[in-house]
């Protein structure tokens, strides 16, 4: 998590959907084999939601977590997972010494510059280590789409956020092939969201993360009539079924590099 524009992130509002952002992560560190000897980095690592299983993966190696939210790190260090905490931006973090394994779970979508961030993540790996990336890949979905959309609707003189965003599939392979052993796909998770009374599940899904930008800037009344007029888009895009829950498909890119031995 790596916006300084942004009040720190909520480890409480971020876990509420804990189990369908577990998953791509694990999906992530299944496809991942043997390490050559070096630290493990946890980039972006927030909550440490995945430190656990890094750890019980690799455990002859240091984990290292880095992230530039002081509440999650409060949070991963409760978890006693990581080896050391480092507080850094991730768009400039870059490893004093080489490493076996960067890894990565839904952070990197936050900062720009893609190209000089990954060819500097890569250039920080030991011979044989990996670079192993999961961000979501949802812009072009409703559920994001229309945080844009009632924003610009509801206050036109205002200057939109800037939202996260990814290249395409084929400019990280044109990028990263050169480099080493190079693989990308995309995964649509079909997620049940369960009914609730604050709002549409959607909404609630995607307020901590994505629409950060959005409702942080906005006193109390602008932000509920945003919140408004976001869930009514919802309603239609997403329909609840009779028991109130909601399907929820979510686009996620991932791609691995193994640099050259």
């Amino acid at each position: 998590m790596n916006e300084e524009r942004i009040t720190d992130w909520n480890p409480e509002t971020y876990d509420r959907f804990r189990g369908f952002r577990f998953r791509p992560p694990m999906d992530l560190l299944h496809t991942l084999g043997a390490l050559p000897e070096g630290d493990i980095v946890d980039l972006g690592c927030g909550a440490g939601v995945v430190g656990k299983a890094l750890a019980l993966r690799y455990p002859d190696h240091r984990l290292i977590g880095v992230d530039n939210s002081p509440a999650m790190l409060a949070r991963a260090e409760q978890t006693a997972d990581y080896t050391d905490l480092v507080r850094a931006d991730i768009a400039k973090w870059q490893p004093r010494e080489p490493v076996a394994l960067i890894f990565s779970n839904a952070a990197l979508q936050w900062i720009g510059s893609h190209a000089d961030v990954l060819m500097r993540l890569v250039s920080g790996l030991k011979p044989a280590g990996v670079l192993a990336v999961q961000m979501p890949h949802q812009n072009a979905a409703p559920s994001h789409r229309m945080w844009s959309h009632c924003f610009a609707r509801l206050f036109p003189k205002r200057p939109l956020p800037a939202t996260p965003g990814i290249l395409a599939p084929q400019d990280y392979a044109d990028l990263l092939s050169p480099s080493g052993d190079f693989q990308t796909w995309e995964t649509d998770y079909y997620q049940v969201l369960p009914a609730s009374r604050q709002g549409h599940p959607v909404r609630l899904f995607t307020e901590s993360t994505f629409a950060r930008p959005f409702l942080d800037g906005l006193n109390g009344a602008d932000q509920k009539a945003l919140i408004n007029a976001y869930d009514a888009e919802m309603e239609t895009a997403y329909p609840a079924r009779n028991d109130g829950c909601v399907t929820f498909v979510f686009r996620r890119l991932f791609f691995t590099l193994t640099v050259h031995a």
